[in-house]
Formats: structure tokens, C-alpha cells, sequence
């Protein structure tokens, strides 16, 4: 078995490729080795083509917990079980940036499968896992139009990063992450602390012009490695068929397409296809292949709806509804929805409308985290995407979170969690679930808006308020002109070549996202794009704030109170008491929850003032600290000869010796106590031995 090594350097960082000592059985394989961070990519596709209507790509990325020497599980099972999110979302960005370069008329099944095998602690597996991807693609025989590769860009002290460390993406402004080819950009994912657009577009140039060199050693490794590529039959459509669909739709297309009414446009599209099935059908009736001609018809038609979309937009800047190329569709937004919430908002841009629902519990709800990559840390801020079936009409499975709904999710929680308060200034757990009842394109961006007014809504104190724009984008088959669209809508985002989605503030970014359906784009295209964008955030941002234009001064009052106190860490066990007692004591006693931390601090959470009131009192009982002159009245527990003992306070006792009973002389302290008396006293000092000494007298 010969092995051939690499050994490059790539951002100041070793990177190290192998060829032919793992996996030698699928079609492409490579180890790639990024600082001691190492992943094994393979490619490997079907034999055969299969009867459906799409290009089957899977992608996965697996993260196994011994790449970072960990065993996770329960007590009974410790094999990795269904994928995290983080592992769903590194699988998404290399589709994502994969899936371009295929003929998508290729109907053999693809599989790339990243496995994390080292983990340093220090450099993120997804990069390497994206370059070892298009790598494994290039050496195969897979027909695949690459390479691509990819770069983490930050900005750490005002200087850009390339491929930052986690340490470093802590710290960094944003965490963009850009792939592309050798002439473009074809994908971006990432998230900023209110950036502005020149700014992130400049850092997105300079992650393309790094990656450059990893497309040059793709291209290098290939011509040297690379094994010839099947040619595969991927039918052209039958000529005459295509006339036939052609004649019979053109009449007619046209009507459909451009309707401003969504259910007008899918109950056309849906009525013009079942017409064109039956058409072919009686054209073909005496084929024996007439069941696939009637399929392909439906094909043929996609693809001429592509080609009048793609020819109006780009010589009369005609869109399906009509609008201007930078005009929005109509937006309305309302907060305060449901009657018993902590807070909504609902917002609606044309036919797609999100309402945002707001939730605020105790700290100790936050969310626990653990995964290859991260140690158990929590997560305070949540935003979680829900897209049923009958958004667009349809039926279909309720219940189940696919990698779309956790990938949306994930988009607008990057967009908002920069400008979430601190836990120190808003205590709470945050989690807003955003419901998505109608899709007709950008529902993610909805989330974003629809999130932003629900937070506002139920008092979080928001930095500022947040919105978020789909962008579109037609390219003529030349690839020398193209049309930016504000905005798009369901034709659009179906027949369009670019999905650039930004969110943001009246000041920058939060976050933004792309995916192409061509090569990709430049960067003075991309710069383009995002001033459009910010014209069109900054005309919603005007909408919403005519509804709310700042966090409310009051939460809702369905909402919890937090109140917070600090206590001496030594303490914490006196809080707690043996096996929990004592604070499960509290907890029913209030029905408050009680949250330590390992500093001191306590954050007591309660829908009862009187609850918390109590709580609180009980809490700075059972940590107080006795002062000179602090008045209590106590309970007799003990009467000896020389003084008696007096709870003070809930298991705090101190002594009032026999002279310290009466101004006037008393001979025996049972001549005026007995045990289960209540008696006036004040703390005289703390000695030395830390004993609390006590007084009858009233001074």
C-alpha cells in the first residue's frame, strides 16, 4: 500500500495530508491534519442512478467523543448517539458549499462522511473537514466540478485572523466563515457584534484571498493522485418532448407565474402541471415510456418556469408580484399577541409570518451543553425555529426537528445573542420559540424580526432591536449581468441563484448567511448585495419601531422576578444544608427557585413577591454575619448555671450570660427563663472563637 503525504502550512499552522493508508474502499478518501486536529474524509458514490427527481447528496459529520479523549453517555450506553446540532450545522456549511459544484442532473447517489479522529482542543474540525471534502471529491472518480475550500476569518484587536483558535473566536468581533472556488464565493455563514457592512465584506475578501492557496494544493494533489471520472448518463431531454411541453404551456406560463396571491401561484403551478401530465400522456399514448415522459415533462416544465423568471428579472426587472427589485413586500407587526405570555410578537412580510413567543425561567434552566468540542458549559439564550407542514399548505410529520428547522434556528439565535444582556444585568434563562404559521420565502428572517419584538415585548432589555432581509440574485447564463433582489419570495428563492440572508441593527450586522445555485459570486457583487440589504433593514427596523421601539420597563406580569444576593462562598453549604435539605426546605416553603453559584452568587426566582420576599429573608438568615447592636427576638434552648442559649435565628444560637439578663443582679438564670421562652435580645460582640455572646439589657 503506498502513502503519499503532504506537508503544507496553511494560517500560520501545520497542515498535513495522507492518502492511501485509511478507508482505501470508497471512491475518495483523504486524512487531513490541522494542528493536531484530524479528520478522515471519504466520497463515495452508487452505482447505479435512482428514480427520483433531485441530486442525492448526503453529507455527514461525525463527531466521535475519543478524537478529545472523552466518554460521555449515560450509565448504560456509551456509543455516540444521534448527531449535535453542532455536528448538524458543520454538516449543512459543507453541503452547502459542496453541492454547487455537482451537476445537480446527476441522479447516482453521493455520500461525503467527515470523521473527527483528533481533537486538539485548539482548531475547529469543520474547516478541515470542508477542505478534506472537496479533496476526497477531487482524487475520486466522482464527476465533481471543484475544488472548493474554505477560511474562519476574526478580528482579534483590530487585526484580522485567519482560522482563529476557540480562545481567539471569544474574543473576535465575528466568526465568518467563507468557501468558495478559485474565481468565487459560493458560501458564507457567520456572526458579528454589530459590524459594518464594508467591514465584514472586507474580511469576507480576505478569507477567499487566503483559501486560495488550499485551492492551488487541491489542484496540485489531483493532477498528481486523482483517478479518472466516470462518465455517467445523465439523459438530455428528449427534443421533441420539449417542444411539446414548450407549445403547450406557453400560452399560459406567464398567467401563473406572476399572481401576487401565493395560494393563486401554487394552485396554478399545481393545476398547469396536472394538465401538462395529461397532455403528455395522450401525446404518448402509445409509448411504452410514457409514465417517464410524463415525469421528465415535469422537469422540462421547471426549468422553462426558470427560464422566464431568470429573462424577466434580468431585461425588464419584471418580478413575479411586481415589485420594484429593491422593494419590500407589505410588513406589519404586532407585540403583546397571547393573553398569558412573557411576551410575542408577530410579524408578517407578504404571505410569511412568524410569531415569536418569549419565555424567562431561572438561571438553573439554563440550557447544559457537552459535546466533542465543548466541555459541560450552559447556555443561557435559546432560539428554536418551528416550520409545521401547513406553512405551506401541505400535510406532513409533526414532531420531528430536521436539520433545515436546527440550521434556521441556529441563524436567528447568531443574529439576536449579541445583544442579549448580560447574565449580571438580566439574570434570566431566555428561550423564544419562533412558530412559523405561513412560508413564502425568508422565514428565517421573519424569526429574527418577529424574535426581536417578542423580547422587546416581555422587558428584556435589549441592546437594540434586530431585523433580518432575504437577498436574491439573477445571473444570466454568460455569468456578465445579474439583478440583486430585495426581499424574495418563493419563485425567486426557487429559480434564483443566490439566498444571501442578513440580519442586523440600525448600526451593522449580527449575522448573515449564503448559498449559491451557481459558481458563486465577487466580492463587489457581495458588497452590493449588502448595502441593498441594509436599505431594506433599515425600512423594516422603521416599521417595527412604529409598533415597539424599545425593551418595555416592566417584564410581563406572568413573567418570574430574579432577585440576586451575594453570600460568602463558605456559606453556600449552610444554604444548601445535608443532602439538600435546607434549600429544598426553602424551595417549598416559597415555591421560589434558588440558584447557587460557586462565587457566592444566589438568584432567587419567584412569580410571588411573597414567595420571594420570604425566600430571601430566609436565605440572609441562614447566612448572616452577627453585628454589635443587631436586635433579634430569640427563643430560649438551654439554661445552664451560669447563662442561658437563645436561637437567635433559624439554627444560629449565642449565649446571654447571667450578667448580661437584667440591669439589676440575678442569682440564677431559671429564676426569670425557662426553656421555650421568647425574650428580647442584642448581639454584644463575637468573640474570638467566633461565638456569638448576647444581651438582655436594653442599652
Amino acid at each position: 500500500m503506498k502513502i503519499n503525504r503532504y506537508e503544507e502550512e496553511f494560517a500560520g499552522k501545520p497542515l498535513v495530508i495522507e492518502f492511501g493508508r485509511l478507508a482505501g474502499l470508497a471512491n475518495g478518501s483523504c486524512y487531513v491534519q490541522y494542528g493536531q486536529t484530524a479528520v478522515l474524509v471519504t466520497a463515495t458514490m452508487g452505482k447505479n442512478a435512482k428514480e427520483v427527481d433531485y441530486f442525492p447528496l448526503s453529507v455527514e459529520y461525525e463527531e466521535k467523543y475519543y478524537a478529545a479523549g472523552k466518554i460521555k453517555g449515560s450509565k448504560w450506553i456509551k456509543r455516540e448517539s444521534r448527531p449535535s446540532e453542532e455536528a448538524i450545522l458543520c454538516g449543512r456549511l459543507i453541503d452547502r458549499s459542496l453541492r454547487p459544484r455537482f451537476n445537480n442532473k446527476t441522479r447516482n447517489e453521493v455520500q461525503v462522511v467527515a470523521t473527527v479522529l483528533s481533537f486538539d482542543g485548539q482548531n475547529d474540525p469543520d474547516m478541515p473537514a470542508l477542505f478534506g471534502a472537496s479533496l476526497a471529491l477531487m482524487v475520486s472518480d466522482i464527476p465533481f466540478n471543484g475544488p472548493v475550500a474554505s477560511a474562519r476569518v476574526g478580528r482579534v484587536d483590530g487585526k484580522i485572523v485567519i482560522n482563529p483558535t476557540y480562545a481567539e473566536r471569544k474574543v473576535s468581533d465575528f466568526d465568518i466563515v467563507v468557501a468558495g472556488t478559485a474565481q468565487r464565493i459560493n458560501m458564507i455563514e457567520g456572526k458579528a457584534v454589530v459590524i459594518l457592512e464594508k467591514e465584514v465584506a472586507g474580511a469576507i475578501k480576505d478569507g477567499f484571498g487566503e483559501f486560495q492557496k488550499l485551492i492551488q494544493l487541491q489542484n496540485k494533489i489531483a493532477k498528481e493522485l486523482g483517478k479518472a471520472k466516470q462518465i455517467l448518463s445523465v439523459a438530455d431531454h428528449d427534443e421533441n418532448l420539449v417542444k411539446k411541453v414548450s407549445e403547450f404551456i406557453a400560452p399560459r406560463l406567464e398567467k401563473v407565474i406572476y399572481v401576487t396571491d401565493k395560494n393563486d401561484y401554487v394552485e396554478g403551478m399545481r393545476k398547469i402541471q396536472e394538465d401538462l401530465r395529461e397532455h403528455i400522456k395522450t401525446e404518448y399514448k402509445d409509448d411504452p415510456d410514457a409514465g417517464k415522459k410524463s415525469k421528465e415533462a415535469i422537469v422540462v416544465f421547471d426549468e422553462e418556469v426558470d427560464r422566464v423568471v431568470h429573462d424577466n428579472i434580468l431585461k425588464h426587472e419584471k418580478r413575479p408580484d411586481g415589485r420594484k427589485l429593491d422593494e419590500l413586500r407589505d410588513i406589519s407587526a404586532e407585540v403583546g399577541v397571547l393573553p398569558h405570555s412573557h411576551g410575542t410578537g408577530l410579524f408578517n412580510r407578504g404571505t410569511t409570518q412568524a410569531l415569536s413567543i418569549l419565555t424567562l425561567a431561572a438561571p438553573g434552566m439554563e440550557q447544559w451543553i457537552e459535546t466533542m468540542e465543548i466541555d459541560l458549559t450552559k447556555k443561557r439564550f435559546m432560539h428554536h425555529y418551528v416550520f409545521p407542514p401547513f406553512s405551506v399548505g401541505e400535510v406532513g410529520r409533526i414532531g420531528f426537528t430536521g436539520r433545515r428547522e436546527i440550521g434556521h434556528g441556529a441563524l436567528a439565535e447568531k443574529a439576536l445573542e449579541s445583544l442579549i444582556p448580560s447574565k449580571e444585568d438580566f439574570p434570566y434563562t431566555i428561550r423564544v420559540v419562533s412558530e412559523i404559521l405561513a412560508s413564502n420565502g425568508s422565514s428565517s428572517m421573519a424569526s429574527v424580526c418577529g424574535s426581536s419584538l417578542a423580547m422587546m415585548d416581555g422587558g428584556v432589555p435589549m441592546k437594540s432591536p434586530a431585523a433580518g432581509i432575504a437577498m436574491g440574485l439573477m445571473f444570466n447564463k454568460e455569468g456578465d449581468k445579474f439583478k440583486i433582489l430585495t426581499d424574495i419570495q418563493g419563485p425567486e428563492d426557487h429559480h434564483g441563484d443566490m439566498d444571501l440572508k442578513v440580519a442586523g441593527t440600525k448600526d451593522g450586522i449580527t449575522a448573515m448567511q449564503m448559498d449559491v445555485k451557481i459558481e458563486g459570486i465577487d466580492g463587489d457583487v457581495l458588497e452590493k448585495a449588502l448595502e441593498q440589504a441594509k436599505k431594506a433593514r433599515l425600512e423594516i427596523l422603521d416599521k417595527m419601531n412604529k409598533v415597539l421601539s424599545s425593551s418595555r420597563k416592566e417584564l410581563s406580569p406572568f413573567a418570574p422576578r430574579v432577585q440576586t444576593i451575594k453570600i460568602d462562598p463558605a456559606k453556600i453549604g449552610a444554604v444548601i444544608g445535608k443532602g439538600g435539605e435546607t434549600i429544598n426546605k426553602i424551595i417549598d416553603l416559597t415555591g421560589a427557585d434558588i440558584d447557587i453559584e460557586d462565587d457566592g452568587s444566589v438568584f432567587i426566582t419567584c412569580v410571588s413577591s411573597e414567595g420571594m420576599d420570604k425566600a430571601l429573608q430566609m436565605i440572609k438568615d441562614l447566612t448572616y454575619e452577627p453585628q454589635p447592636g443587631d436586635k433579634f427576638q430569640g427563643k430560649v434552648t438551654k439554661i445552664l448555671d451560669f447563662g442561658a442559649f437563645v436561637e437567635y435565628l433559624p439554627g444560629k444560637e449565642g449565649m446571654v450570660h447571667v450578667s448580661e439578663m437584667s440591669t439589676e443582679r440575678v442569682r440564677h438564670p431559671s429564676d426569670i427563663l425557662k426553656v421555650g421562652q421568647s425574650v428580647n435580645i442584642t448581639v454584644k460582640n463575637v468573640d474570638d472563637m467566633g461565638r456569638t455572646n448576647l444581651t438582655m439589657k436594653q442599652r
